[in-house]
């Protein structure tokens, strides 16, 4: 059973994770592929991180919050917008322990609430069913194909990245590497 986070680590973690969304998204944005009725909001592939932290939900909230906000989006988008993307992070923390259902939630709650911004906020007068296809799409793209790889990558080093206590991490990597000098 892991330790619970010290309140300072967890909201260092979430800072953090807040601040790489809002860059991504800037960055992204600049391509003009981070809004619209076609998205590959890039930094959706974050959307897998309360896999390995709860700090992730309030980091990742704050920064679709923030990047909505600093990219322009009207009021309408940045609101729900940012609660599509807390609603996915609490469906992947709760499906964490699954092998790859915890990259549905961001699919499924963008793809849902999305379109209904694009439609009321900003007038698109796509169909619904359109938008929801096109934006589910995206977050594929970003969330089941890129975070699924990113998930993979971080899971290598997930102790060194989020493992709050350092010298339980060095520890187990002399452990780790005992045991390779043994094999």
């Amino acid at each position: 059973m892991k330790k619970s986070m010290k309140p300072a680590y967890f909201i260092a973690q979430a800072a953090i994770i807040a601040a790489l969304y809002v860059v991504i998204t800037y960055f992204v944005a600049a391509f003009n592929m981070a809004s619209g009725a076609i998205q590959v909001r890039l930094s959706e592939a974050l959307t897998i991180l309360p896999v390995f932290t709860p700090a992730a939900i309030p980091g990742l909230f704050i920064g679709c919050l923030l990047a909505n906000t600093l990219t322009g989006a009207v009021i309408w988008d940045i609101i729900f917008g940012s609660l599509a993307t807390l609603i996915a992070t609490i469906g992947t923390y709760l499906l964490r322990k699954t092998k790859f259902l915890y990259t549905l939630p961001p699919v499924l709650s963008n793809a849902i609430i999305v379109p209904l911004v694009l439609q009321k906020a900003y007038h698109m007068e796509d169909a619904y069913w359109f938008l929801f296809l096109t934006v589910g799409a995206g977050e594929v793209i970003s969330v089941c194909i890129l975070g699924f790889i990113l998930k993979n990558v971080l899971s290598r080093y997930e102790k060194t990245i989020f493992e709050q206590d350092a010298d339980s991490v060095k520890k187990d990597n002399r452990e780790e590497a005992l045991k390779k000098l043994e094999d």
